[in-house]
């Protein structure tokens, strides 16, 4: 009789326990409910509904990144290694999650790209 009870209780405890997240003043959560962008909560206590919402985090603060070695070859042909270090921080949230299936990985490449065609120039 006290177990037909308590599995219920012990289910709805786990439930809430696995639905409660809470996020730092940095950090934001892009939610999505059944697969479809909901909204982007704030900082701290934030309630997900598990298998019917998920929440994506995002760091708001500067990301440091290093850009890997690049060979050159000036005009006088002397060969010269350039390295570079990249500072970036995400703005919108939601655009960084939704438009950008990896968003640090797409701005190292950005970098990479941009940091080889200012040496072609040059």
């Amino acid at each position: 009789m006290i177990i037909s009870y308590l599995v219920p209780v012990v289910l709805v405890v786990m439930l809430i326990a696995a639905s409660i997240r809470i996020l730092p003043e940095y950090k934001r959560g892009v939610v999505f409910f059944l697969g479809r962008y909901q909204k982007v909560k704030g900082p701290g206590l934030v309630i997900v509904i598990p298998a019917i919402q998920k929440m994506e985090v995002v760091d708001l603060r500067v990301i440091t990144m290093d850009v890997p070695e690049q060979d050159v070859i000036s005009q006088d042909n002397v060969t010269v290694k350039v390295n570079a270090v990249l500072y970036f921080r995400v703005v919108d949230p939601e655009k960084a999650i939704i438009q950008v299936e990896n968003f640090t990985q797409a701005t190292s490449q950005l970098a990479q790209t941009t940091l080889r065609s200012v040496l072609g120039e040059t």
